[in-house]
């Protein structure tokens, strides 16, 4: 198991990263794509709204991610969206001292009930509350992006490095859905109505950030916490060259406890105007 130095969790990845891979897209190819598009009525099924949805993909993949990151790290744990729906008090391992594998098996479960092919598949090692390596599917283009803790984000075997945005054009935002906030979130993100900005609702938030890491995408405003839909895509936008902040000006922490909204953003100074935004909205 790794212990509390960060030479033993480094060397795991340098073992183990191509092993993960291998699991997010054997979890896609053998539960997630065979139903895309061919999903029956008793697959779907709905969670605490009319917008959570959950299928048997998004269990059956979860489950075998579950077994396999576990056994490729004794001694660590999975906090999965489906598990913790299932236990909530599961979710308190992210606090706690062993490693644990933070899963969202298919992200943008709404898209891919609809048939559309913006969804994809999340996975992230944290320990101690840091997020030390990362891997977002896009199972439909087969596109993988990753990433490692000082090593860089990649996809498709090529650095990605988000840049900043041209000056002059407007700020390219995607925001959280109305649903997903409270009466101060919303007047947050009203903030960001103005000009110069150009706000639009987010799909899946994985995708998001994989848009904000290759520079298609400005920043992100979201509106809630669970660490399966922002582990991942925080360090992949940090390790591009990105930033991300709470409203409070605080780095976002995976544990939560968070000030919200918050961003991640393409540089530092995007990211401080974001903030900025929320904060004036309020």
């Amino acid at each position: 198991m790794i212990e509390n130095h960060n030479e033993t969790i480094d060397e795991f990845l340098a073992r183990h990263t191509r092993d993960v891979e291998e699991a997010v897209r054997k979890a896609a190819a053998q539960e997630i794509m065979p139903r895309w598009r061919r999903l029956a009525e008793h697959e779907v099924d709905r969670k605490t709204g009319p917008h959570d949805l959950v299928t048997d993909a998004d269990r059956n993949a979860e489950l075998y991610l579950t077994e396999v990151l576990a056994a490729l790290l004794p001694g660590s744990v999975v906090v999965g969206e489906e598990a913790v729906h299932a236990d909530p008090a599961s979710y308190g391992a992210i606090q706690d001292e062993a490693p644990v594998w933070i899963v969202d098996p298919v992200d943008g479960t709404r898209q891919f009930v609809h048939g559309d092919a913006g969804f994809c598949t999340l996975v992230a090692l944290v320990l101690r509350g840091v997020v030390y390596a990362s891997w977002t599917y896009a199972p439909v283009h087969d596109e993988l992006a990753t990433a490692v803790r000082g090593h860089g984000a990649h996809l498709g075997g090529e650095r990605l490095r988000a840049g900043s945005p041209e000056p002059g054009r407007d700020l390219r935002v995607a925001t959280s859905h109305p649903d997903y906030t409270t009466d101060e979130q919303k007047r947050a993100l009203l903030g960001l109505r103005t000009k110069g900005v150009a706000p639009r609702p987010c799909g899946s938030a994985g995708l998001e950030y994989l848009a904000v890491a290759r520079g298609t995408s400005d920043a992100t405003a979201f509106s809630w916490e669970a660490a399966w839909d922002h582990a991942a895509g925080l360090l992949l936008v940090e390790e591009a060259g990105g930033a991300h902040l709470t409203r409070a000006g605080r780095p976002f922490d995976i544990r939560g406890g968070n000030t919200l909204p918050f961003t991640a953003a393409r540089d530092e100074a995007t990211a401080h105007r974001v903030v900025a935004l929320l904060s004036e909205g309020v």
